[in-house]
């Protein structure tokens, strides 16, 4: 493993810029399905449409979806900016059902519980929903994470640097040493995203590590 040896400064340079062009995108994409997701949650009548729409986003090739972001943006192909909405767009459609399906996982019980105690359907949203549906949403969270790691390596093709490029150039090049840096990279990143999420989610839920310590003992 010379050839990593020699370029550690230009994998490393490249591993931050992968892990910020996916992690910036999973924060956007979270802060847009939430809103999105109660609503489709409050209103039957249009979860299906919002739904269908966010899962079809879905299977818009990413190479297609990079490329036209540009001339939907009015910015130049190599602008990052590209490929960070592609990517937000990407995580809306895993997300939004997965905000869905953790906010019905919340008891009925539980809601009816905090009507009665006079909550409205904002404070009851924030204050009760939400916190509840953590854990559901936060397993969706770690699959769109991997996602974007995953599909963050096409846009090397449109110039855009990231952990992609020692794919492309070691396969160009026949280095096989740049492709296996390239691939553990990208796994190095994934990982760390999945245990960042897991430990925020458990700082964030402190009622499950005490359910999980009760039923242990």
């Amino acid at each position: 493993m010379e050839w990593v040896g020699e370029h550690l400064d230009l994998i490393g340079r490249l591993l931050t810029l992968h892990a910020w062009y996916a992690f910036l995108p999973l924060l956007i994409g979270l802060a847009l399905s939430i809103p999105l997701g109660w609503a489709a949650h409050r209103w039957p009548a249009g979860r299906g449409a919002v739904l269908t729409v966010t899962g079809l986003l879905y299977t818009v090739p990413s190479l297609a979806l990079f490329i036209l972001m540009p001339l939907v943006l009015g910015t130049k192909i190599l602008d990052p900016t590209n490929v960070i909405v592609a990517m937000t767009i990407y995580t809306v459609a895993l997300l939004v059902r997965t905000v869905v399906d953790g906010l019905g996982s919340v008891p009925e019980e539980v809601d009816r519980a905090a009507v009665a105690m006079g909550y409205g359907p904002l404070r009851r949203f924030l204050g009760v929903q939400l916190p509840l549906a953590a854990p559901v949403i936060a397993a969706g969270l770690r699959v769109a994470a991997v996602s974007n790691v995953s599909m963050l390596s096409v846009a090397s093709l449109i110039g855009v640097p990231q952990l992609g490029d020692l794919l492309t150039d070691g396969y160009n090049r026949d280095i096989p040493a740049e492709l296996v840096a390239g691939i553990l990279a990208c796994i190095l990143v994934a990982l760390a995203f999945d245990v960042l999420i897991q430990l925020v989610t458990r700082v964030l839920t402190p009622w499950t590590r005490a359910s999980t310590s009760g039923r242990a003992a």
